[in-house]
């Protein structure tokens, strides 16, 4: 026996000895490629599945009553009716290709046998299935009625306190001079307004107050004579003083003791903290050199980072409640005063400002802040706040709202009507959108199916619809076409029914047709081609791409397998390492030599990737990299379908059905043996390899792929 053989046996999970399977001998291999090509077809769309369950499913009744209340279903542990005759073949939900005559384990995964029934389905349509009690139970089959109903989006946001930039001042020499004491000396110390900061002696200052001196005195002298002229003499002499930063007592002072005085004191304009010292004692200074720099901290700045597609749910004015690692448990509130028109190439999100009260102090700059915004939901995806009906807001101040026109306290803006700032607002409540569970629809990308539960059958049955979804929006999507209010979609176990009707050849979620099919997998908008698909698996066939070009992106590959390695091996630092290195790799691929449909195809696959990057990624735990990698996985195999690669050795793509809640992910490693990089060491060795992508060779680009082969 070979050592691929033996290792691709292996359990992760056991480490005593499991004794070998008939299906698992040394002569697997040569048996399954003797298979003739409709039953390897049928076979691989079964194993492509994320949990299937059996051709015949069979569903029990909900614990609720039929047809009552706008909850979910589940069904019940009740017994079997009376008419099934009991199962006489057992499978495995994860190998439908095992069928024995009596219960028991699976030879190739362990797992307990499930019954498969068979029922009759002459009178179902193309896109149904009828389940059996016994089945659906262990389907564990939930469904949920669709209706109208208001929604909350909820949009989660990080970033950081700042100063207010209109309330942070500069302290500077409004006229040249010597800095004899600086009464603040160091930066952080809290000052109010009009305490004194500096003392400095400035001739020009001193000649200033000669002048008003003397313009006094000759106003004396003159006595009615020309008065006139002797008191605008003596005003323009005391708003020099005023321009060379001279405040009102300060001038009176001079006027009453009629003597120059050689020290000037500089007050401070408003309260706050020094947040910069730029000067010392004893330094000559220049007209307008800056001195201090002091910002009033009653009031905050709140910048967030919003990813693009949060963009339809924000608005000027709304509330964000967020919180802080310093004040655990306590929420604080601000609105939204700015969202950038701009978006951040780099991080794809747009940073979005919060005006925050801040009158004890508490926030600091520089702290982190984790954000939400509530964003209720009416219909169209559309925005509205029944709370702004009839108001007017500041458009520079979001905090300032009346009752009616008028100004800003804080601008003396003309405000306006809160509709002009993108809100549904009308006396009416505005219409409520036809929502489903999040859960219920499965999305290829291009289509999105849901299974409905028919009413009016003795036997639950299900019929597969292809809608058309909105935006989603917290736990729901909105659903623009396909469905109707009343509708019951199944919101658990709908994939388990799409993989029954794969295997049946009806049409599904994988193949919208029917009949019998390759195994597609469609993830995250980026489709992923048949296994049949030769030019596909072996690449750059249909692009027109310059040579070298594959091995420009050899460290693109490498990072990206590094990083895969340390999740199956469930290491965080080298994980955060491996990803750091991938985005560099990314970001130094010269693109300019591609051109039109290549260079799209790669902008698409760079676009995926940087989007996985958004946010404080370098200190996300090991759970949240998993997630960010299924987008990044993505990306590389529509990278490696388009352009294909110039390592060593044959890369291969792999399937997981269980990963992310039964909703499955794909993956490329490096060898046959199953490395699962979403489960690590807790499912290491659950998932498939469905295609090979041996290195870019066109001498032999033409040959077939090989086969894909399963270990759990």
């Amino acid at each position: 026996m070979s050592k691929e053989d033996t290792s691709s046996r292996s359990q992760n999970q056991d480490n005593a000895e499991q004794p070998d399977s008939p299906v698992e001998t040394a002569s697997r291999r040569p048996y399954r490629r003797r298979l003739n090509t409709k039953l390897l077809a049928i076979l691989i769309a079964g194993v492509s599945g994320l949990v299937i369950l059996g051709v015949g499913f069979g569903v029990g009744y909900f614990v609720a009553p039929h047809g009552g209340g706008a909850g979910g279903g589940r069904v019940s542990s009740g017994p079997a009716a009376s008419s099934d005759s009991g199962p006489t073949i057992w499978t495995c939900s994860m190998h439908p290709q095992i069928k024995l005559p009596k219960p028991g384990k699976c030879p190739i995964c362990f797992m307990d046998l499930i019954p498969l029934e068979h029922e009759s389905s002459d009178e179902l349509g193309p896109r149904q299935l009828r389940m059996s009690e016994t089945a659906a139970r262990l389907a564990e089959i939930e469904t949920s009625l669709v209706k109208r109903q208001y929604v909350d989006n909820p949009v989660r946001m990080v970033g950081k306190v700042e100063f207010d930039e209109t309330r942070v001042a500069d302290i500077t020499a409004w006229a040249p001079g010597r800095l004899d004491r600086l009464f603040v000396d160091y930066t952080g110390v809290t000052v109010r307004k009009g305490d004194h900061l500096v003392e400095m002696y400035s001739p020009e200052l001193i000649v200033a107050q000669r002048e008003l001196i003397e313009a006094m005195k000759s106003a004396d002298r003159l006595g009615s004579f020309d008065r006139e002229l002797a008191m605008s003499t003596r005003e323009s002499a005391a708003e020099k003083l005023r321009l060379l930063g001279l405040l009102p007592k300060q001038i009176a002072e001079i006027k009453h003791r009629g003597q120059p005085t050689d020290q000037l004191t500089i007050y401070s304009p408003i309260g706050g903290v020094v947040i910069e010292k730029l000067a010392n004692e004893g330094m000559y200074v220049k007209t307008g050199t800056t001195i201090y720099r002091i910002a009033d901290l009653s009031t905050v700045w709140v910048f967030l980072e919003a990813y693009e597609s949060d963009l339809p749910w924000l608005r000027y004015g709304q509330q964000v409640e967020f919180t802080t690692e310093a004040y655990p448990g306590e929420t604080f509130h601000g609105r939204i005063a700015f969202i950038d028109p701009l978006l951040d190439d780099a991080t794809r999100t747009v940073q979005v400002r919060v005006n925050v009260p801040n009158a004890d102090g508490r926030l600091k700059p520089g702290m982190f802040v984790r954000a939400i915004v509530r964003s209720h939901i009416a219909a169209g995806g559309k925005v509205f706040d029944s709370s702004l009906a009839g108001k007017w807001i500041s458009p520079m101040h979001p905090e300032i709202i009346k009752n009616g026109p008028g100004k800003c306290d804080i601008c003396g803006m003309d405000l306006v009507p809160a509709e002009q700032l993108g809100y549904v607002i009308s006396e009416k409540a505005p219409e409520m959108p036809l929502v489903i569970p999040a859960t219920a629809p499965l999305i290829t990308g291009k289509r999105a199916v849901v299974y409905v539960q028919l009413p009016d059958r003795k036997q639950p049955t299900f019929e597969g619809r292809e809608v058309l979804l909105g935006p989603r929006a917290g736990d729901f999507y909105l659903v623009r076409q396909g469905l109707e209010q009343g509708d019951r979609v199944v919101t658990n176990g709908n994939f388990k029914i799409d993989s029954a009707l794969q295997i049946l050849a009806k049409p599904s979620m994988m193949n919208p047709t029917g009949g019998v099919a390759a195994a597609e997998h469609q993830h995250g908008g980026i489709s992923m081609a048949p296994m049949d698909d030769r030019h596909a698996a072996h690449g750059a066939k249909d692009l027109a791409i310059p040579p070298g070009f594959q091995a420009k992106l050899k460290p693109v590959y490498e990072s990206y397998l590094s990083a895969a390695a340390a999740l199956a091996d469930d290491q965080l630092t080298d994980t955060r390492r491996s990803f750091g290195a991938l985005r560099q790799a990314v970001d130094r691929v010269d693109a300019s030599v591609l051109q039109g449909s290549a260079r799209k195809a790669w902008q698409s696959a760079v676009d995926q990737v940087n989007s996985a990057f958004a946010g404080d990624w370098q200190k996300a735990d090991i759970k949240d990299l998993r997630k960010r990698f299924e987008l990044i996985s993505d990306a590389m195999l529509a990278t490696i379908d388009a352009f294909g690669h110039a390592g060593d050795a044959t890369l291969h793509r792999a399937f997981c059905p269980m990963a992310f809640g039964n909703k499955g992910a794909v993956w490329l490693q490096a060898g046959e043996k199953i490395a699962n990089p979403y489960f690590g060491h807790k499912m290491l060795r659950c998932g498939e390899i469905q295609r090979d992508f041996p290195p870019v060779d066109m001498a032999t680009a033409n040959e077939p792929t090989k086969e894909a082969h399963h270990e759990h």
